[in-house]
């Protein structure tokens, strides 16, 4: 089911009705809209309760934030395709949209390398640790978007939910207890 964005995308390119560059926006807009909605999913949890379609989501979470990755794999290959050499590609490397791009997408790759039941194993309490780079990864890619198109409106419809949700916990939870423990 997460692939069926990608499908759909390569089969409009297979019967030539969109071009590669017309690959890389829904690429990173679905990658970006993937990783919000696994971030979000803990959020929720919290604030809604355990409620069984947010259990069911939330077991899927891992394969959403792979999903994520994958979809950001192709918005970089359609890129550098789009690109066609390494002089094009270093000349903008230093463009605030770009360099944003780069950061966030190597962010999330040890994430996606660690999001197996193996890693989770070997580093224990560390594989949480690490899966927090999502949060600084989810800034970069806004950053990313905002300045790639040099607009705020579509990527900020797509944070701000995230946005709420986290800051709702936040208040539903602050870090420092009102009441003492006990009372």
């Amino acid at each position: 089911m997460l692939g069926l964005p990608a499908l759909a995308l390569l089969f409009e390119f297979s019967l030539g009705r969109i071009d590669m560059m017309d690959m890389i926006h829904p690429t990173g807009e679905w990658s970006a809209r993937l990783m919000i909605f696994a971030m979000i999913l803990s959020p929720l949890v919290s604030l809604l309760g355990a409620q069984k379609w947010l259990q069911w989501l939330v077991v899927r979470r891992r394969a959403i934030g792979v999903a994520a990755f994958i979809y950001a794999v192709l918005h970089l290959v359609f890129y550098l395709i789009d690109m066609g050499n390494l002089d094009d590609i270093l000349a903008e490397w230093l463009a605030p949209g770009i360099w944003t791009g780069w950061a966030a997408f190597l962010l999330m790759l040890p994430l996606a390398l660690t999001s197996n039941d193996r890693s989770m194993r070997l580093l224990r309490a560390g594989w949480k640790k690490l899966q927090r780079l999502v949060y600084p990864a989810a800034v970069l890619t806004l950053l990313h978007w905002i300045w790639v198109h040099n607009s705020y409106t579509a990527a900020l419809a797509h944070f701000v939910p995230l946005g709420l949700v986290l800051l709702a916990r936040f208040i539903k939870k602050p870090l420092i207890p009102l009441t003492p423990q006990g009372v």
